[in-house]
């Protein structure tokens, strides 16, 4: 069996009366792309923040390559990070000011040439000099992967990385982060909601409804479970409750 290089158990979130994240385990295996999908409210977000250690668990452990996130996490985020279109970096600072400051929160030895690296790898090495808050929705994409690659991280966490963006866009972002995958081993945990990516691009899915994990599998066990054709029939069958035994195969 691979390595598991995420380990959740029995993690739960509740604000107030909410609870946000019910008793969830799962697992996260190196150098695989794990989806983690469900509707708006499913528990996705709240999951990926505890993950950083930006939210607090109420109940349960989590463990990232081999270390306790609730004892260790420093160490930790110091081979991880994250991207999503939702966070925007600072709109007044250029492309190459904001990449430097993560680069250096990561201590990295040579920041200079780290970003100078990712600006010409992902191609907006004429952007550096540009205000981030001027960037289209593409190209701010493509800086905000450079972010999130900064430290070549071993475990990538990605919130809807494709959000907003057009067909070609969209692939590239696609292509470039499944050769990233393959070339460094790196693990990548995805939330999206566009179940062709999911298809094309994952090992394992989660699905999770009102904070729980419904069911889990490969994209082709989850078609053959569901009799259906597309991940995307699986999703509405799931996010509508029309997954009688969904729960039985999960546990």
């Amino acid at each position: 069996m691979a390595e598991q290089v995420i380990r959740v158990d029995g993690l739960s979130k509740r604000f107030g009366d909410v609870l946000a994240v019910d008793a969830i385990d799962f697992t996260v295996r190196a150098g695989a792309v794990t989806g983690l999908l469900g509707g708006n409210g499913a528990g996705k977000t709240t999951t990926i923040g505890m993950l950083l250690g930006l939210v607090l668990p109420t109940a349960g452990r989590i463990e990232v390559l081999g270390r306790d996130m609730l004892r260790d996490r420093f160490n930790v985020l110091q081979r991880a990070n994250f991207s999503s279109p939702y966070v925007d970096l600072p709109h007044r600072l250029t492309v190459r000011q904001n990449l430097t400051v993560y680069a250096r929160l990561y201590g990295l030895r040579r920041p200079a040439d780290r970003v100078q690296a990712l600006a010409r790898d992902l191609d907006f090495e004429g952007l550096l000099k540009r205000r981030t808050g001027t960037l289209s929705a593409g190209q701010k994409t493509r800086v905000a992967l450079a972010k999130a690659l900064i430290n070549a991280p071993d475990i990538l966490l990605l919130d809807e990385p494709t959000a907003s963006l057009d067909p070609d866009t969209a692939d590239w972002v696609r292509r470039y982060l499944s050769r990233y995958q393959q070339e460094t081993g790196a693990a990548i945990l995805l939330s999206s909601h566009n179940m062709q990516e999911v298809e094309r691009m994952c090992d394992d899915v989660l699905m999770m409804r009102r904070g729980r994990i419904i069911d889990r599998g490969t994209p082709a066990a989850l078609l053959a479970a569901y009799g259906r054709q597309t991940m995307e029939e699986v999703f509405l069958d799931i996010a509508r409750g029309s997954d009688d035994g969904a729960l039985e195969r999960a546990s």
